[in-house]
């Protein structure tokens, strides 16, 4: 039975208090964690009273019956029961055996009856009688009290061994036994009591250095410097028995320095420091758990989301609250998915990022359509991102020539779509006056400006080569025109890596900035600016204003900044920072490694969550980015990533269900089917995101039927295919 649901019955029973039963605790821990709190080396405990147990610290990758493999846990060793296979018959006397048969479990704590106090007097006793019938104690006497069980103690072998007065004791004890002893008598006596005493102490000694011999071995050092924690009777008691105790023990292992510590009422102050260790535990797992609560959504939270997106959405499209409007809404001039008559050869321009793309996309019409691209990536330093416009754009063009030059392309004047994957306020196809940079661009001198034209100039700077520039492209629309080259219900572009970003088609008479009433038109949302106006702040955590005011565009895209890759792992990233702070992780040390932004990359959570991933590369991962954890570390980073991406992608959900409830009343139905096509290092690599983004999208738009489709390099292919659905709708215009 479990002896704690018996206590805590037995509590209720009386019904007068209460208790909060943290630890049951074997005695022999109790003294080492006695000793441990007087000397931090103490990894030993071990009593030598009435029975005799021992328990030490084991490196946990050698208990194979608890999972984990990281730090050490106390093994309570139960070495009473040595022998009980058989492996001590060599050294087990006629004596040892008749003890055992006359005890209550025969055959059991073989090693516990050759050693301890309980059987010590009865040893000698039985030794004693042997001697008397064979004549060779008190003249052959042997009293019926010399015969009887439990007569000779171990406190009167004690009281024999003592050096002054153990024969005087030896004979008062004897005469009590009637068995008139002579001198010689109570020396022989004496001489029994030190046989069975010394070598109780050598076989303790004994088992303590295979023990110690472990410890060593474990620590991989070639001595070892350790504390052993001791309480019990026979211990305390016996004037001999601690000295030879300690002398065999340093000659059966020289190479340990062993220091022995007599414990101080193990079993009451061990047992209060067990539970107050188990205490501390149980209210820092309360701690972390309450903060981790904040992270956790109801379904009437992210309704309360979804309805707050749809205001900012329709705030966005009316022309009076479009200057204020955070969540902007902005017309693309994209009129129209692909309807497979697409051909013709395009340069398309992917800039988004850290890498620059570009890319020569051939797109054939036809019975049997084909796709065929060639690309080349290009780096963009950091001080190009964040120095002049002219620079940033002159180090395109550079690029651009290069690729030509590569292709041997460099005579054709080709339609070319850019794809410029920042907030830009369109006034035509081939218009895009950049609003803000986001992740991380600073260059001067574009934040107003047109960016096809910066291009431009950027081309007759360099007089190599001349370019006709059809479309400026945002990536979420060119996802969304990929997906929907293979799929026509695709009119939604939904982007999660780095930052975040959707567009869909809206009812052209819906966008007041627009005239014209007729027909659809792809408005790019810039949904990452959601809460920008504060109307999330109820759900944001104080991580979440932490990392917003570390970033570059402190309040800006504080929608993004809870559900994107670049700043997922910086929340968690603050989240580990005060744990650590709190005690609660890494022993409490902040290394240089988790000081340092942006260490936890997307692909880094993504493995962190990977289901199939055991806390051992857990640890690898986080040993990777400087972080030494142990196996308790290991399972609380991977419960704060998961908080932190699961809350991400209900956030994102919740967007996505505004969105597509729009589209259904846009359109008067009463069941809407569509297919949203989807981008990002987020979406694609993290093993639960696009899980938890779908159910969550069906949980709070039940009427619509949603599917997702993977896009296929949305910024490139996507790009072309805008430019090439441009160029057919202009070539239309002019016929």
């Amino acid at each position: 039975m479990d002896v704690v649901k018996l206590l805590n019955k037995a509590i209720k029973k009386r019904g007068d208090y209460d208790a909060d039963i943290m630890a049951v605790v074997n005695d022999t821990v109790g003294t080492m964690m006695t000793c441990g709190f007087d000397d931090q080396r103490c990894e030993v405990g071990i009593i030598i009273g009435t029975g005799t147990n021992a328990c030490y610290m084991e490196e946990l990758r050698h208990i194979d019956l608890v999972e984990g493999d990281e730090g050490r846990m106390c093994i309570n060793t139960e070495w009473g029961a040595f022998g009980d296979d058989g492996s001590l018959e060599d050294i087990r006397t006629e004596f040892d055996r008749e003890i055992d048969r006359g005890s209550l479990n025969p055959g059991k704590q073989l090693f516990e009856k050759m050693v301890s106090g309980m059987y010590m007097g009865e040893l000698v006793r039985l030794i004693l009688v042997k001697m008397a019938k064979e004549g060779l104690l008190f003249e052959g006497r042997i009293t019926p009290e010399l015969l009887t069980r439990g007569k000779f103690e171990t406190k009167h072998v004690s009281a024999i061994e003592k050096s002054k007065e153990g024969l005087s004791k030896a004979k008062d004890i004897l005469t009590r036994l009637g068995v008139e002893p002579s001198h010689e008598d109570c020396i022989a006596v004496q001489h029994v009591c030190t046989i069975v005493s010394f070598r109780s102490a050598n076989l303790i000694a004994a088992t303590l250095g295979g023990i110690l011999a472990r410890l060593r071995d474990n620590k991989g050092v070639p001595r070892l410097r350790t504390t052993v924690g001791i309480d019990g009777s026979l211990y305390k008691m016996h004037p001999q028995y601690s000295r030879r105790l300690h002398k065999t023990v340093r000659r059966l292992v020289p190479d340990c320095d062993v220091r022995f510590l007599l414990s101080e009422s193990g079993s009451g102050k061990g047992a209060a420091m067990v539970t107050a260790v188990a205490y501390r535990l149980a209210e820092q797992r309360r701690q972390i758990d309450e903060t981790l609560e904040e992270f956790s959504l109801t379904h009437e939270q992210l309704l309360e989301v979804k309805r707050r997106m749809r205001i900012e959405m329709e705030s966005g499209l009316k022309k009076k609250t479009h200057e204020i409007a955070k969540v902007k809404m902005l017309p693309t001039f994209v009129r129209s998915t692909p309807d497979g008559t697409e051909n013709g050869d395009f340069l398309a321009l992917d800039l988004g990022g850290t890498n620059f793309r570009v890319l020569l996309v051939k797109i054939r019409s036809g019975k049997r359509r084909t796709v065929e691209m060639h690309n080349k990536i290009y780096a963009i330093p950091v001080d190009v991102m964040q120095g002049t416009g002219e620079e940033l754009f002159d180090h395109i063009v550079h690029c651009i020539s290069d690729f030509l030059d590569y292709m041997g392309i460099k005579g054709a004047r080709l339609p070319l779509g850019f794809t410029f994957s920042f907030p830009c306020k369109q006034t035509s196809l081939d218009a895009g006056i950049l609003l803000t940079w986001t992740k991380g661009f600073k260059a001067t001198d574009c934040e107003g400006e047109d960016v096809v034209s910066l291009l431009r100039e950027g081309i007759k700077r360099r007089e190599e080569f001349d370019l006709d520039v059809v479309a400026i492209v945002n990536d979420t629309v060119g996802t969304m025109m990929t997906c929907a080259y293979e799929d026509p219900n695709c009119e939604i572009g939904l982007i999660v890596g780095t930052g975040s970003n959707a567009c869909y088609m809206e009812e052209t008479k819906n966008i007041e900035m627009v005239d014209g009433d007729e027909g659809r038109m792809c408005v790019n949302m810039e949904w990452g600016a959601f809460g920008d106006n504060g109307c999330l702040d109820d759900i944001r955590t104080k991580y979440d204003k932490a990392v917003d005011e570390l970033s570059l565009n402190s309040g800006k895209q504080r929608y993004e900044k809870m559900i994107s890759g670049m700043y997922l792992g910086e929340i968690v990233r603050n989240i580990l920072i005060d744990f650590t702070k709190r005690g609660f992780l890494f022993r409490g040390q902040i290394s240089e490694a988790l000081k340092t932004t942006s260490i936890f990359e997307t692909k880094f959570l993504s493995q962190i969550e990977s289901d199939r991933l055991a806390l051992l590369q857990v640890r690898s991962i986080l040993q990777q980015l400087g972080l030494n954890s142990t196996c308790d570390d290991s399972i609380i980073v991977k419960e704060v990533c998961g908080v932190v991406s699961r809350r991400a992608a209900q956030l994102c959900g919740a967007g996505m269900a505004a969105v597509v409830d729009k589209i259904r009343e846009n359109r008067g139905l009463d069941h809407l089917d569509v297919t949203v096509g989807v981008d990002g290092t987020l979406y694609k690599l993290h093993p639960h995101f696009s899980r938890i983004m779908h159910q969550t999208v069906t949980d709070l738009a039940p009427k619509c039927n949603v599917s997702f489709l993977l896009s296929e390099d949305g910024s490139g292919k996507g790009a072309a295919l805008i430019t090439a659905v441009g160029c057919r709708l202009r070539d239309a215009e002019h016929n």
